[in-house]
């Protein structure tokens, strides 16, 4: 009886020792396919990280790039924001992680159609017709990526690393994955503000543009093509060139030439709202002496068709 219940013991202790391995190994194995699905996520978080910044980057500072140039680039942004959806979708994911991985499908979900429809409007953005349209809808997909950005960070993050922490698994927490670097892009005038500044594109913002030079004045003395006007220069001669904005968009930076003598001279309008007139005041330096012909231009700006009305020419007595 001794000896059977020796064996008997032995025997359970055995079995004990035997499914404390079994266990310890499945455990080992549970924990290593928990970190190794963090690994993997962190890595194509990390990598989309890297194209978010390349393409906003190329946004900030085109670097010269020519329109088609730019729009290849951007569909290769897309091409490799594709390659992290398909990525995340193939992920083998352990039992633990299932709630977290269906969140991480919608994260990428968002971020590659996000991606895709910028890519489909890109081009025509930089185009003439339709380019405003197209813009606003560059500037709407931006909210899918500000979308997944909210996702990934309170949903996917909080339960990825819960359920490493709940199993003693230390060093292996996602990392910040944010796509959206400010919300200023979700604004229509951001989207239009950079892509003025691609190569062969215009610059200016969708609608019509257009400047009038309306008036021309020198010392106060209001000059009238065709006809001579007579100032005195005692106190030096001051023109102010006044332009009107015929356009629909608010034009900055607004230059107005003056040419006398063959010396031309400028003077610049910060600013003029759509429909509104501002002036332009040139002190001609050296001051110029007798009959001359003054000859007064406001500088196209960016998208402006028609120039006709943009200069004219008067004659001055200067005594």
């Amino acid at each position: 009886m001794l000896r059977r219940g020796l064996a008997l013991g032995g025997g359970l202790l055995l079995l004990i020792l035997i499914v404390l391995g079994v266990k310890g190994c499945l455990d080992a194995r549970a924990n290593r396919e928990l970190s190794d699905y963090a690994r993997n996520v962190t890595q194509i978080v990390e990598e989309t990280e890297q194209t978010s910044k390349d393409f906003f980057g190329k946004l900030e500072d085109p670097g010269g790039l020519s329109v088609t140039e730019f729009v290849n680039e951007v569909n290769a942004d897309r091409s490799a924001m594709d390659n992290y959806r398909s990525r995340v979708e193939s992920l083998g994911t352990p039992g633990d992680m299932k709630r977290a991985q269906g969140n991480l499908e919608l994260v990428y979900e968002l971020r590659a159609s996000g991606m895709d429809e910028i890519a489909d409007k890109m081009s025509t953005a930089l185009g003439e017709a339709g380019a405003e349209k197209a813009m606003a809808a560059i500037a709407k997909q931006m909210q899918k990526l500000m979308a997944s950005d909210v996702v990934y960070e309170t949903v996917v993050r909080p339960e990825v690393d819960g359920v490493l922490a709940d199993n003693g698994i230390s060093g292996s927490d996602l990392p910040e994955g944010m796509v959206l670097p400010d919300e200023r892009w979700l604004e229509e005038s951001t989207v239009s503000g950079a892509l003025g500044g691609i190569s062969g594109n215009s610059g200016a913002a969708p609608g019509v543009h257009g400047l009038e030079l309306v008036g021309v004045s020198v010392n106060g003395t209001e000059l009238v093509e065709g006809a001579a006007a007579t100032v005195s220069g005692e106190e030096g001669v001051e023109v102010e060139a006044t332009v009107e904005n015929q356009g629909e968009s608010t034009e900055d930076g607004v230059t107005v030439a003056v040419t006398v003598d063959g010396n031309t001279l400028q003077g610049e309008i910060d600013e003029v709202g759509a429909g509104e007139q501002q002036t332009a005041t040139i002190p001609l330096t050296p001051a110029p002496q007798g009959e001359v012909t003054l000859e007064v231009e406001a500088e196209p700006v960016a998208g402006e068709q028609v120039t006709e009305n943009n200069e004219a020419s008067y004659t001055l007595l200067v005594e």
